[in-house]
């Protein structure tokens, strides 16, 4: 199965899609990866690669990766973002037909965060190469623009929706990472098949190593661990709320590992509200994750309330359950129903700053033979929905159906 990968983000940036690609190569699928100048999140071209370069470069794991010019996209800025996301479009519909000419592909696969307008290069690729179109769909378009206050404008909203619909409609198959995005993406799909296809656990979790040495040690007591990305849908400000409430409980400690848009202006708040049971401790790699989180008392997972969000499972909460410690979520929807169907922790109400206060100390109460219990039940649930190998076959056995429909 020859799979074309087509994805903005990818490697050395540190996306789920690098380890998705991994699973795929074990599972037997031959990838080719299209994509951009690696700059997220510090906005910078890194290291070795330039913004208006593109050729092809080998993986390490021995597989080749193409990349095309973008705009770095800054500090997070609405013109440098969209300048970011249009360039890649656009040169990675004029540069990809020479780059991949004499190749052969049975499937496109797109790897579809926000923003949806990277499908549109795949859809000239797999017309130009007689190739068959999936596209994962992991944020709702223009739905998640008007959640996070990115576009306002009706009308341009109206015709974000008329191009995510010509995207849906070209494609052969659509994948979404939540059971409750099926609704809206069929709205829109026409007759375009729409299956749920859960984003899997993170590899590392899965590999030996979570008891080396830690890449941050946490000090003694209960600490509340956060992890991932810092920015305007994770909800700090609740947490920081939050924080406030439990400053009496000592022992209590809320330490936030990551980085975002927010994390210069979570410094300042930590400061301004002499929070010192919330430890900002940086983002560190993928690899150093397992070792962290095994520290941690419970493990916490939030977002804000609006209709879009209820309707995303964060990836956070897959690496979560593998860590086998207790989680806190405060949101609703569907990351909720996932914890509350695995056992593996308590939920409370999006942005209900005493309801988070109260879970904290629900879980401190308890003794470490229960916590322990609520781990091992996350882990079960874990290696049944999520287990990255597992879900990587069922992947590479859609992609072979798919292209069976097109041969005949």
């Amino acid at each position: 199965m020859r799979v074309l990968v087509l994805s903005q983000y990818y490697w050395p940036e540190s996306f789920r899609i690098n380890e998705v690609v991994e699973s795929l190569r074990s599972a037997g699928c031959h990838i080719t990866v299209l994509t951009g100048q690696p700059n997220y999140p510090q906005g910078d071209v890194f290291a070795g690669y330039r913004a208006i370069g593109f050729g092809v470069q080998q993986h390490e794991s021995g597989y080749s990766i193409y990349r095309v010019p973008l705009v770095p996209r800054g500090r997070g800025g609405a013109i440098g973002l969209a300048a970011n996301y249009l360039l890649f479009v656009l040169s990675a519909c004029v540069l990809s037909p020479w780059l991949l000419r004499k190749q052969r592909f049975d499937v496109v696969f797109v790897y579809a965060p926000s923003p949806i307008i990277q499908a549109i290069p795949a859809v000239w690729l797999a017309f130009l190469k007689r190739a068959k179109l999936v596209t994962w769909v992991q944020d709702l378009w223009p739905q998640s623009l008007e959640a996070t206050g990115f576009v306002r404008n009706r009308r341009v909203l109206d015709m974000v929706a008329v191009l995510v619909r010509w995207i849906y409609r070209r494609c052969d198959s659509l994948l979404v990472q939540s059971e409750a995005f099926i609704p809206s993406v069929k709205t829109m799909a026409g007759k375009t098949p729409v299956q749920y296809h859960p984003n899997p656990g993170e590899l590392a979790f899965g590999r030996a190593g979570a008891l080396d040495p830690p890449a941050l040690l946490l000090e003694p007591g209960f600490n509340v661990v956060f992890a991932g990305n810092l920015g305007t849908v994770q909800a700090l400000d609740t947490i920081l709320d939050a924080a406030e409430l439990l400053r009496l409980h000592a022992d209590v400690r809320i330490v936030l590992v990551g980085s975002g848009s927010r994390s210069q202006w979570l410094q300042q708040e930590v400061l301004r509200r002499q929070l010192g049971n919330v430890q900002l401790a940086g983002r560190f790699a993928t690899e150093a994750m397992p070792g962290i989180l095994a520290q941690a008392s419970v493990l916490l997972v939030s977002l804000v309330r609006s209709a879009i969000m209820s309707q995303t499972v964060p990836s956070k909460v897959q690496a979560y359950l593998a860590a086998g410690k207790p989680i806190i979520a405060s949101l609703d929807g569907e990351g909720s129903k996932v914890l509350d169907a695995s056992g593996a922790g308590v939920s409370c109400p999006a942005e209900d700053a005493a309801g988070l206060a109260q879970a904290v100390l629900r879980l401190r109460a308890l003794s470490p033979a229960q916590l322990q219990r609520m781990g091992e039940a996350g882990q079960r649930y874990y290696l049944q929905n999520f287990d990255p190998a597992v879900l990587a076959q069922k992947l590479a056995e859609h992609f072979t159906r798919i292209s069976a429909k097109h041969q005949s």
